[in-house]
């Protein structure tokens, strides 16, 4: 089963721009955040500062090894 896509507006160092990830995505990422006691959209502009290249695979890559880091630890 694929969990469908939701499109998010957010706002990138005064920027707003769009990202595409599934909503389990959505949800580790708002789990992170909330965790470092810090917003969605900081931990968001963060990834995208250390991206190279596109930002939704650059949170998915954020998100999965932030999950390997919790399960090997």
């Amino acid at each position: 089963m694929t969990d469908r896509i939701e499109k998010r507006s957010v706002t990138i160092r005064g920027h707003r721009t769009s990202v595409s990830l599934e909503a389990p995505f959505w949800e580790a990422l708002k789990e992170k955040a909330a965790a470092e006691g810090r917003s969605l959209g900081s931990l968001i502009a963060e990834v995208d500062e250390a991206a190279d290249g596109n930002l939704s695979s650059a949170l998915r890559l954020h998100v999965v090894t932030w999950l390997r880091a919790r399960l090997e630890g």
